[in-house]
């Protein structure tokens, strides 16, 4: 009889390790899945003002004409897309 209760005892250990161990590992993972939601719900930055970015501007250059001379080429001129 003394073996049998010894028996009972380690499956009743058993079960509460098993309890205590599922208990710890979702406590730790709604533990995490709530800290997430905290970290979101924080009152975001207050918005930049949007920089107004200069327009690109685009340069033809023209090679001069003349014979028999190395490449030479004009000023470049402005050109403004709007």
């Amino acid at each position: 009889m003394n073996l049998l209760s010894v028996a009972a005892l380690g499956g009743l250990y058993t079960a509460l390790m098993l309890l205590f161990s599922i208990i710890v590992i979702h406590g730790y993972k709604l533990a995490k899945i709530g800290y997430r939601t905290v970290k979101k719900k924080l009152p975001p930055d207050p918005p930049k003002p949007p920089e107004k970015k200069p327009e690109p501007v685009y340069y033809i250059v023209e090679k001069k004409k003349k014979k028999r001379t190395k490449a030479e080429y004009d000023n470049p001129k402005e050109i403004k897309f709007r």
